[in-house]
């Protein structure tokens, strides 16, 4: 509310919201583009990747296309038993939750085909799948053996699935997928490149930022599109708080040294920095740890645009 008061915007930037048109990057209208081909003739996809990769954009993209021929089954609580997952299914598809397992997979096959002959495309999509129980999955999956042919399941989660995939015992699960994908990290030109055009979607001139703020950006995020988000979407708060319509590396640094002490671990090249100084480096591991510094806050020298942190 403050970035589209102070900005004049009819919508928050950098937001992931159902009721907006979310623009995808090339190679995620590529895995989009895909993904809605099996929705039209069935099929079994994973998408993977690391945390903040653009899996949960993806998702949103899914649930925001064309909600009269595609009928989106979401279900992102996967740390529950095989009976509680069939209950919340019933929630997504309208279906009244009685009596036990069976009769709710039973309203649930005949949902599906009403909704099949209906013309609708049956998209189940389970997200943080790799905390899922493999016994959950293998039950789902005889589970949407009934389902009509031409639906596409969609497990969303963390390259770690594969390796339970992999398993001789997952064999029956892994034979069934017909599409798989692995989200990679972003390059410097990609993250520029998103960042521009978060700021067409919205309304706002690419001189929102300035150059020196959009390269610390650019650096700061290390290929991570929610990091990236974050930081532009906290620096916009900076600078509408501080009254000015540019950021600057002030906003910035002022948002993005908490993102990377988060991300200590993440990055070998923001360890090295680190360890230039003594001091910087001990200030550091106390953040890791949990122990900040009182004045912490108030950022001291070492922490400004022109120490070798921005650089």
């Amino acid at each position: 509310m403050q970035i589209r008061s102070f900005f004049g915007l009819a919508h928050n930037p950098f937001e992931l919201d159902s009721r907006h048109s979310i623009p995808l990057m090339e190679h995620q209208q590529n895995i989009f583009n895909t993904l809605l081909v099996h929705c039209q003739q069935g099929g079994f996809c994973l998408v993977l990747g690391l945390p903040g990769t653009g899996k949960s954009t993806l998702k949103s993209a899914l649930m925001n296309h064309d909600p009269k021929r595609l009928h989106i089954a979401p279900v992102g609580r996967t740390l529950h038993t095989y009976s509680s997952i069939l209950r919340i299914f019933c929630t997504v598809f309208e279906v009244a939750i009685k009596g036990r397992d069976f009769h709710c997979e039973k309203n649930l096959i005949h949902q599906a085909h009403k909704l099949n002959q209906d013309g609708k495309m049956i998209v189940p999509i389970i997200d943080d799948a790799h905390l899922m129980d493999p016994d959950c999955l293998r039950k789902l999956r005889l589970l949407f053996e009934d389902f009509p042919k031409n639906h596409n399941l969609i497990l969303i989660g963390l390259p770690s699935l594969l390796t339970t995939l992999n398993l001789a015992v997952h064999e029956e699960i892994k034979s069934r997928v017909t599409y798989s994908v692995i989200l990679p990290r972003l390059n410097p030109e990609q993250i520029r490149a998103y960042i521009l055009s978060q700021l067409d979607a919205c309304g706002l001139a690419h001189r929102t930022f300035s150059p020196e703020a959009l390269d610390l950006i650019v650096r700061s995020c290390d290929g991570v599109l929610r990091r990236c988000r974050n930081i532009c979407v906290s620096s916009l708060m900076e600078a509408s708080h501080d009254q000015k319509r540019i950021v600057e590396t002030d906003h910035v640094n002022q948002v993005s040294i908490p993102a990377l002490i988060s991300y200590l671990d993440a990055s070998p090249y923001q360890i090295d920095v680190v360890r230039q100084d003594f001091q910087t480096a001990l200030i550091w591991q106390r953040a890791a740890s949990g122990i900040l510094p009182v004045w912490f806050s108030s950022f001291p020298s070492w922490m400004t645009p022109n120490s070798s942190l921005t650089r």
